[in-house]
């Protein structure tokens, strides 16, 4: 794979009069070369968030059929598994879109085996600091009648702290998603919702089918963890199961073509790190946090390309443009752009049966009708590489 230039950002040294954040570079799929500027937001608290107490010991798995047993029959009676995955749905200025979204998502549901078993949620659960008592509007109420479970990382809204005298980063997120002894939190009124006992912030999901490895990126713009959370991604990554595919969440993307965010080397980083160290190649990486949908390519193993998704437009209300067109090919690092939807809200389907991971989007309009979007399948056979120092610059 040929080597690609880092898109230049410019760098400002001080607060200039009417200045605003700079736009990402058309075709570019990261909006800055390594080290990304000091945030010049002063009303927010935007730094990194010391995270919470896991709940057990490292490495943080979590049984998809221990916890669900009747998951775990569906799942061997159809030969598969099929769930939904779906990102920054908060509806929290107009609730309208993530209801849409909602009843989409509930129209798929059946009492079949091969119905949607569960959700799997990219971080930006509840905007925009993440606060317990936005939890009932944005959370319970919304999807009161998805009957399957919702799982979940955290977005850096999650983790996001407006007031420390009051609030601590995550605290809303924990309150539902890391209960110890799992309950009915009083708030969710007449949506209630009984809480899941998740290991940590960032933990690894175990089905029959895949392995899913989620990090939490933290609060600052591009995402941001510390060395242990590195050191636990490539553990993960080096000890998953061979005979099954490897999949990666994180909320900030590795890549995305989008006008407001873009992708993150920091991120980049992170994901060649464990790469490198462990030779083995994820079968499929997904994202939130762009409010949008991407699905980009890009060649890091000699079989094939591997696919990176952007899942970010489940409800908020505003979503973000895309500079590109699909086919494009970014000249910061080779990443290519196979589709892209802008203007609709969504989520994403997967099936994972033993040959491949296949998925479907499902597009919302304003009006609430649904439509069906991007459509792709991948092998599910384990990538690992014969050199892992061959890993190209991400």
């Amino acid at each position: 794979m040929p080597s690609h230039t880092k898109n230049p950002a410019a760098q400002v040294s001080a607060l200039q009069a009417g200045a605003v954040r700079p736009r990402p570079a058309p075709k570019h799929s990261q909006a800055h070369p390594g080290v990304s500027p000091l945030s010049a937001i002063g009303h927010r608290n935007t730094g990194f968030q010391p995270l919470p107490r896991p709940l057990g010991l490292a490495p943080y798995h979590y049984s998809l059929t221990d916890h669900f047993p009747t998951i775990g029959r569906n799942i061997q009676s159809a030969g598969k598994m099929v769930l939904h995955v779906l990102g920054d749905s908060g509806g929290v200025q107009d609730g309208e879109f993530q209801s849409h979204v909602a009843e989409q998502m509930i129209e798929q549901l059946s009492d079949s085996a091969t119905s949607p078993q569960y959700c799997y949620h990219v971080g930006d659960v509840v905007y925009f600091t993440g606060l317990h008592d936005d939890y009932y509007g944005q959370f319970y109420e919304p999807y009161a009648h998805y009957a399957p479970p919702i799982l979940s990382i955290p977005g850096n809204h999650d983790g996001e702290v407006d007031d420390p005298s009051i609030q601590t980063s995550l605290d809303g997120w924990v309150d539902y998603f890391m209960q110890a002894n799992p309950d009915v939190d009083p708030i969710s009124k007449d949506s209630p919702r009984v809480g899941l006992s998740l290991p940590n912030v960032y933990w690894t999901l175990l089905t029959p089918v895949a392995t899913f490895v989620g990090l939490y990126t933290n609060v600052p713009e591009g995402g941001s963890i510390d060395s242990i959370q590195q050191q636990w991604v490539t553990n993960e990554f080096a000890t998953a199961p061979r005979d099954l595919p490897l999949i990666f969440a994180l909320h900030h993307p590795i890549y995305s073509f989008d006008v407001f965010h873009s992708g993150s080397s920091k991120m980049a980083d992170v994901l060649e790190n464990a790469i490198r160290d462990t030779g083995r190649v994820p079968n499929l990486v997904l994202s939130g946090h762009v409010h949008d949908y991407q699905r980009i390519e890009q060649k890091i193993a000699p079989d094939g390309p591997t696919p990176f998704i952007v899942c970010g437009n489940g409800g908020y209300h505003n979503l973000h443009a895309i500079h590109s067109v699909a086919g494009d090919t970014a000249p910061d690092t080779g990443a290519v752009l196979k589709y892209a939807q802008a203007k609709k809200w969504g989520f994403l389907t997967l099936t994972i049966d033993a040959q491949t991971v296949s998925g479907v989007s499902t597009e919302v309009d304003r009006e609430g009708n649904a439509s069906q979007g991007d459509t792709f399948s991948y092998p599910t056979a384990a990538v690992i590489l014969e050199d892992p120092k061959s890993v190209p610059t991400l």
